[in-house]
């Protein structure tokens, strides 16, 4: 065993998997802090923190559980004994007991809980259904502003008042040829504050302005993380033979099935679409021969 503190540890975490990758509407992370200094010397690890589980994690003397699904959601107005969320919190303070959820940060990895899924279907390639985006814009800023200009004189004076404009980046002039014309294009980096200023200083100019192009700046999706997987086999597979390989797989001796209008269970699987969670939303819309879900 070797000592960790706590904040090294969760920094660890979420080197593994930043939590930018989870969903929105999640609530990851360290979600239960004891006072510090905290030193972790047992790491519990657990799918869903119940009562039951956090009892055990005391007798363990564990120091931070690790849990996949936040027991945590929605926010406490207070923390009483009346709920056992609540209970959870007083009993992981009172014995200094940290609470940490990945969740769907778990689930968005390229090898995390739907990749792990997706092995049950035999050999295939898979993509995300909902790919997940970098933690950050490639660039400074969240808009780029491109116009053109011909006279020099009145650019150097809307460029002098645009330098002035807080949140403002990657300035650049370069020649342009627009429409036989020799002219002068600008293009600016700015954040979404430092674009009203932008826009409204051009406005003055009727020219300017409307040969002003803007453009959202977007953060890159990452090819191998998200949500959900489209998993085309190598092979088409029967139906019962893929279930025979997800029960195998899970280690499971059953699992629930809804057979399609006009299916059976000899009918081929080409292509699969899985969801880690419910897939409600995840799945919606998707085209497969097969719909995999890790809830009921």
């Amino acid at each position: 065993r070797s000592l960790m503190d706590l904040k090294e540890l969760v920094s660890a975490l979420n080197d593994f998997a930043s939590l930018s990758l989870a969903e929105s509407w999640d609530n990851v992370g360290l979600l239960v802090e004891p006072s510090p200094p905290h030193t972790v010397n047992t790491l519990f690890l657990t799918n869903d923190l119940t009562e039951e589980v956090m009892e055990e994690a005391v007798q363990k003397k564990a120091d931070l559980v690790l849990s996949y699904h936040p027991p945590i959601f929605t926010p406490l107005k207070r923390v009483t004994w009346k709920t056992w969320k609540e209970r959870l919190v007083v009993r992981a303070l009172e014995h200094r007991v940290g609470i940490y959820s990945p969740h769907t940060a778990y689930d968005a990895l390229p090898h995390g809980v739907n990749n792990w899924l997706a092995k049950g279907l035999g050999a295939c390639t898979s993509i995300p259904l909902h790919p997940s985006n970098a933690p950050s814009y490639p660039s400074e800023g969240t808009h780029r502003v491109e116009f053109c200009a011909d006279n020099t004189e009145h650019l150097d004076t809307v460029l002098s008042k645009i330098k002035d404009i807080q949140e403002i980046s990657c300035l650049a002039t370069l020649p342009a040829r627009v429409e036989g014309e020799e002219q002068t294009r600008v293009s600016l980096n700015c954040s979404q504050k430092a674009l009203l200023e932008v826009v409204a200083l051009l406005s003055q100019n009727s020219l300017l302005y409307h040969k002003t192009e803007i453009l959202l700046l977007q953060k890159p999706p990452l090819p191998h993380a998200g949500m959900g997987r489209l998993c085309t086999l190598s092979e088409p597979v029967s139906l019962s033979g893929v279930i025979k390989r997800i029960k195998s797989h899970l280690k499971l001796p059953h699992i629930r099935l809804a057979v399609g209008t006009g299916k059976t269970l000899e009918s081929p699987v080409k292509k699969a679409a899985l969801c880690a969670g419910s897939g409600s939303s995840v799945l919606k819309g998707m085209e497969a021969d097969l719909y995999l879900t890790g809830k009921q």
